[in-house]
């Protein structure tokens, strides 16, 4: 499975936006956006750059959500691809299909304080999707999935945690929560209003199209 091993804030810093690559930290002071010395793009003389082209705007659109999501070039055009198969627009398909992805789903449910960190509990296999086990953070989601820790103490132990700490986003109306239980269930798609990322999808489209 591949993964971006390197630092985190950059991509933010690059972007010029809070990915929520990490968490509850990205909330705080120690955020890197936070600071007016470490808020610009990485890379030395970054006053130099020229104004962006319509090609660079549109590459900036792409690579802002595929960081936001975690995935990579390929994963990204396969989404991309059944998003133009739907029959609604491409542009709001596409952001619904990368809201279903486990590892999303398992963020936002509290379940893990930051989607890295969520792909690690699914990979560990520390959760089930309708019974059973499921280790792959693509997995998509549907309306009626439930999703639910696995018994063994570790895996509750390192969930119940997360869930404690309490600094997630919260759960969205198209996902249902039972802390007692550590079960979540998905009520219904996710909408285009409930993704947390400003992102102009057209130049996406635009930029996959060509």
């Amino acid at each position: 499975m591949g993964r971006y091993i390197g630092a985190v804030c950059r991509l933010c810093r690059r972007e010029g936006v809070k990915l929520m690559l990490k968490g509850v930290r990205c909330e705080t002071a120690k955020c890197a956006m936070e600071r007016s010395w470490r808020s610009s793009p990485p890379g030395q003389h970054t006053w130099r750059r020229r104004k962006a082209s319509t090609y660079g705007i549109r590459l900036r659109e792409k690579q802002k959500v595929k960081r936001y999501y975690g995935v990579l070039e390929q994963q990204f055009i396969r989404y991309f691809r059944m998003a133009e198969r739907a029959r609604g627009n491409t542009g709001d398909e596409l952001l619904i299909v990368l809201e279903r992805r486990f590892d999303n789903v398992v963020y936002k449910l509290g379940f893990a304080p930051s989607r890295r960190a969520a792909r690690s509990t699914i990979v560990h296999g520390h959760l089930q999707v309708n019974g059973r086990r499921v280790d792959r953070p693509g997995y998509l989601v549907k309306p009626g999935d439930k999703i639910k820790v696995r018994p063994a103490e570790r895996s509750q132990k390192l969930v119940r945690s997360a869930v404690g700490d309490g600094g997630g986003p919260a759960v969205q109306s198209w996902l249902d929560l039972d802390s007692g239980t550590l079960e979540g269930v998905v009520n219904a798609l996710p909408s285009v209003e409930e993704v947390q990322i400003p992102v102009e999808t057209q130049y996406i489209v635009e930029m996959c199209s060509r």
